[in-house]
């Protein structure tokens, strides 16, 4: 009898090798299962914080049209998604896109999407760090009655200070091992989801009652993305909706610490993506029927609320009591997420040392906690010096950074996806199930998050674009968000003088599986 079948099984290693080039790292194997696995994803991805900060900025971009928003940005995340299960599934590599995007288009291409990672996860622990701090003063003003506590986050030396103690917090939670991560994490998604779930509950009974003038009743007509009022506006709010599920892929970067590395990963990645589109979904509904989406009053799209939403909400659709209690779920999404961040960018550092693209110094693992120590130190010092720059030069700088956030998410996600495609470009017509997981679907993420690339990349050039910030008549979000990518371009190339074995494709090989009739 004749069948087809997949050689070289480029996650089967000896000695430490694979077959394909893929190398162990040494890190603590089977420290996290389905559900764990899942959490951290969640965590990253910091549901609560994304809520507050986005609600209200995509109301005021589409309106009533925020829950298809959410849906049409939850649309490539779930193509990408079936791309990194299927790379997973054949290499198990804590490395995850650069490594994939290695082998599917050679070193100088995967040293860069793995650049777009880590440099935009750099940006996002400073800003979760920034926001973690905010919250912890409002809290304490809050608990205090004091507005004075409350008003030293304005205060910006002790803001600094506050924010680096909590960066250090999480590098040091992050330093001791998947154990730590893990069991901080299940107290700490497990609030958050709660409280998110009461102001739900609660929010669609001030609806129910018309507590608020601003409410509007429900309407099917908001899952419609047709229904936004301009091409602008929808690029606007599809921008913001892409970030709010940045970070899902937390999940494989712990691919090597997960029990059945070869497919828990990629299930765990695909729940916590359902539970986010679940979890936004019910509290866009629930928040726009009671108040509205409109730029008054309570309404989502007020400006001078649509940056912090919950602030606004919590009292008023909650109580005093309960509303302190999303305060704290905002905290807690913010720290979690903060903490579990790390998660894939040292991981990240680790595979590109491991391989040569990195000094070797980034490779080692610690012998008791079985993380990378010194790739987390690293990632932690960044982060604290990133934040304490910008913070000082300009808060307009700081703010623009965030911005030009999203162009290295789809940067690395869409060259994921194609990745995908390419690596299994062989194997595509075996089967409906391979064309459609290993071709269809990554093609078309890449290709909805390679339009976003570039439409971003349009709008940036405007000043008006963030802060309304410019550099000689260019809008300062394009030139940080360029120049970080060029950055990376410099620092290959100094990497290639140093270890040109790598990107002579010696030490891993670029290669696609190939199929053999065996009988």
């Amino acid at each position: 009898m004749t069948q087809l079948e997949t050689r070289p099984q480029v996650g089967d290693t000896v000695g430490g090798h694979s077959e394909g080039g893929v190398r162990t790292k040494g890190l603590g194997g089977n420290s996290v299962g389905l559900m764990g696995s899942a959490v951290i994803g969640i965590s990253t991805v910091a549901p609560v914080y994304c809520l507050t900060s986005t609600l209200g900025s995509t109301a005021g971009e589409v309106g009533l049209q925020m829950p298809a928003i959410f849906l049409a940005g939850f649309l490539p995340m779930l193509l990408v998604a079936f791309a990194y299960r299927e790379l997973n599934k054949a290499m198990p590599d804590c490395g995850t896109s650069f490594t994939w995007t290695v082998k599917a288009f050679g070193p100088k291409v995967g040293w860069m999407c793995g650049w777009g990672l880590v440099i935009a996860t750099i940006i996002v622990l400073s800003n979760l760090a920034g926001v973690a701090t905010s919250y912890f003063w409002l809290l304490a003003g809050e608990l205090s009655g004091s507005e004075s506590i409350a008003a030293l986050d304005e205060n910006k030396a002790v803001h600094i200070l506050t924010c680096l103690t909590l960066i250090a917090l999480a590098t040091a939670i992050s330093y001791r091992g998947m154990t730590a991560t893990k069991g901080v994490q299940y107290a700490l998604v497990g609030l958050q989801l709660v409280v998110l779930a009461v102001f739900v509950v609660m929010a669609f009974q001030k609806a129910g009652s018309g507590a608020f003038d601003t409410g509007v009743s429900f309407s099917w007509s908001w899952m419609n993305p047709f229904a936004v009022q301009s091409f602008a506006a929808f690029t606007a709010g599809l921008s913001l909706s892409i970030f709010m599920y940045w970070g899902w892929d937390a999940c494989l970067a712990t691919n090597e610490e997960t029990t059945g590395s070869e497919k828990t990963p990629g299930r765990a990645a695909l729940i916590a993506m359902v539970l986010l589109v679940g979890s936004y979904l019910a509290t866009g509904v629930a928040a726009q029927m009671a108040v509205g989406s409109g730029d008054k009053g309570l309404g989502l799209g007020n400006p001078d609320t649509s940056d912090n939403v919950f602030a606004a909400l919590a009292g008023p659709v909650m109580g005093p009591v309960l509303g302190i209690a999303l305060f704290v779920a905002v905290l807690a999404s913010a720290a979690a997420s903060l903490q579990t961040t790390f998660i894939p960018v040292a991981r990240t550092v680790l595979a590109m040392s491991t391989y040569e693209a990195l000094p070797a110094s980034f490779a080692k693992v610690h012998p008791r906690f079985k993380v990378p120590g010194k790739a987390t130190v690293v990632a932690g010092v960044a982060t604290g010096a990133f934040y304490t720059i910008m913070s000082l030069v300009s808060e307009h700088v700081l703010v623009d950074t965030i911005y030009a956030l999203g162009l290295m998410i789809c940067f690395y996600y869409a060259l994921t996806a194609f990745a995908c495609a390419w690596y299994f470009r062989r194997e595509l017509f075996r089967s409906a199930r391979d064309f459609a997981f290993k071709g269809l679907f990554p093609v078309l993420g890449g290709v909805l998050l390679t339009g976003v690339f570039g439409k971003t990349l349009y709008d940036m050039w405007d000043p008006a674009y963030g802060s309304g910030s410019a550099v000689f008549g260019v809008g300062s979000v394009f030139v940080i968000g360029v120049g970080l990518l060029l950055l990376g371009v410099v620092i290959m190339l100094v990497m290639q003088r140093r270890s040109p074995a790598f990107f002579r494709g010696e030490v891993l090989t670029k290669e696609s599986p190939s199929l053999v009739v065996a009988d």
